[in-house]
């Protein structure tokens, strides 16, 4: 008599799920890296055949990251199906940080407030002395800055200790000129970058003394006006094509007022 057959392991996909949802992950990021890139054009329309084709993924794991991706505002759906790369103009690019700011403004409050022990804050104060070990950007210690800069703002959402918050800044952080780090490539090549780093490095400093000192209404004053540096840089990038080019996703900003409708 046959042994009947061992039932499957826990792990084991059902019906492609996991294949599905590993393709669509793949796909997700590729087309963002494209809009990223600026190798598909704001306003261009964005079909999945011919993205089938391109990236070798089968047609529902696109469907599901056109989807996604509209979802957090890079595309727009088209009534008559399709999607179309968005464009953003200046003030919704200012718009975008400052939502940032008043976000993490409240992180940081909540994190004065919640804090517990002290110990808390030796993941964030070890950051900060890395970011300040840096007195200039180059093009080795860039990616470093960055990662330890991207950390120490994702350290000071984990200390508010609010899932609610954490998400909405998920959402907002993932337009690429939003996120925390999004000006730091400009800023490494437009004039006056070391005072812009310095400027920035007392401010993350600032932010944590607030939070320690459990002065929440300090700490989320700080945040906010640190976030605004963002817009600052900006400012100064859009006079500049190359360090605009440099922004992610620099390529969807339109340099001109959308007309009104």
């Amino acid at each position: 008599m046959d042994k009947p057959a061992a039932p499957l392991p826990p792990s084991t996909p059902l019906f492609g799920r996991t294949d599905v949802a590993s393709q669509t992950a793949r796909a997700l990021i590729r087309v963002r890296e494209m809009l990223l890139r600026g190798e598909v054009a704001r306003g261009e329309r964005l079909s999945e055949l011919p993205l089938v084709a391109r990236l070798g993924v089968s047609r529902t794991p696109i469907r599901l990251a056109l989807e996604r991706l509209a979802h957090i505002g890079l595309l727009e759906a088209l009534p008559v199906g399709g999607f179309t790369v968005r464009e953003f103009t200046l003030s919704e690019v200012h718009d975008a940080i400052e939502v940032r700011g008043v976000l993490e403004g409240t992180a940081a409050r909540l994190a004065a407030e919640r804090l517990g022990d002290a110990s808390e804050l030796d993941r964030v104060r070890g950051l900060c002395e890395q970011m300040e070990a840096f007195d200039k950007l180059t093009v080795d210690s860039l990616p470093r800055y960055m990662d330890a800069n991207e950390a120490f703002h994702a350290a000071i959402v984990e200390l508010a200790k609010s899932g609610m918050l954490r998400r909405t800044l998920q959402l907002t952080n993932s337009l690429p000129f939003a996120s925390p780090s999004a000006m730091v490539f400009p800023t490494s090549v437009l004039p006056g970058s070391d005072q812009t780093l310095a400027i920035a490095q007392e401010h993350h400093r600032a932010i944590l003394g607030a939070i320690a000192t459990r002065q929440g209404t300090r700490a989320e004053a700080l945040a906010r006006e640190h976030a605004l540096l963002s817009k600052r840089v900006l400012e100064l990038a859009v006079s500049d094509s190359d360090a605009l080019a440099s922004v992610p996703g620099g390529s969807l900003i339109a340099l001109y007022p959308r007309p009104k409708s």
